[in-house]
């Protein structure tokens, strides 16, 4: 049985959160270990100042090297547009590019961008490079990516709707995103329904941290007590 998407007023909550206060707060439930479930740091956000994103993963495979001699190229994009407007929204673009190394030319730039945002897209993550970045901005559509690309090259669709790896990590179609300037984190669905509720619980458990730290009466004795307390609680 498939586990219910988030409304949007609980999407609209975590987007309240930056991603390594989600990540933070997906340890309480001690689901997976802490060091999976976010790509890695090379596939970094191009537009940080357009803040955090959340969304159901919508996959793709992309290949932008020459045909080969006689080979006939699948045009698949028809088919994999009606997939991402069929799944249900807010929506993350993710796609995978095969190619070695990666980067030869970009799958999303303006018009591609411009269509997924029609479609539901809140913002695109790749192994690859975007490009167009100033017109895709001003969409306010947000983009992850190894860095920014200068063309196109031969760039087309091999699969799409499947599981997709990117730096060594799977997303699947459906799979809930949350990602901002930090990185892309992928939340397990058994826990977003009460994923915001840990996060505020995250920082109940930071704030007396840092008021030891910013008060005129620091004690670096107080400061350890405080936190060897709060992490024996955690372990508990």
């Amino acid at each position: 049985m498939s586990t219910p998407h988030l409304g949007a007023e609980q999407l609209e909550l975590l987007g309240r959160y930056n991603t390594p206060t989600i990540s933070n707060a997906i340890e309480l439930f001690d689901v997976r270990p802490r060091h999976t479930g976010y790509l890695p740091h090379f596939i970094r956000c191009l537009l940080p100042e357009l803040g955090v994103i959340v969304g159901y993963a919508v996959t793709c495979q992309t290949t932008a090297t020459p045909p080969a001699a006689g080979e006939r190229e699948a045009d698949l994009l028809a088919d994999y547009l009606w997939y991402v407007a069929s799944e249900p929204g807010p929506k993350i673009a993710v796609g995978e590019d095969i190619d070695d190394p990666p980067g030869l030319g970009a799958q999303f730039g303006e018009v591609t961008a411009t269509i997924h945002r029609k479609l539901g897209c809140v913002g695109h993550i790749t192994s690859g490079c975007p490009r167009d970045l100033d017109e895709v901005k001003a969409l306010g559509f947000q983009l992850f990516g190894l860095g920014p690309c200068v063309s196109h090259a031969y760039v087309r669709l091999v699969d799409f709707g499947k599981p997709v790896t990117l730096g060594g990590v799977t997303i699947r179609s459906g799979d809930l995103l949350h990602a901002d300037q930090h990185g892309v984190c992928i939340v397990p669905l058994e826990v977003a329904p009460k994923l915001a509720e840990a996060c505020a619980e995250v920082e109940r458990r930071e704030r007396p941290l840092l008021e030891i730290c910013r008060s005129q009466e620091f004690s670096l004795d107080r400061y350890i007590e405080l936190r060897t307390r709060l992490q024996s609680r955690t372990h508990e």
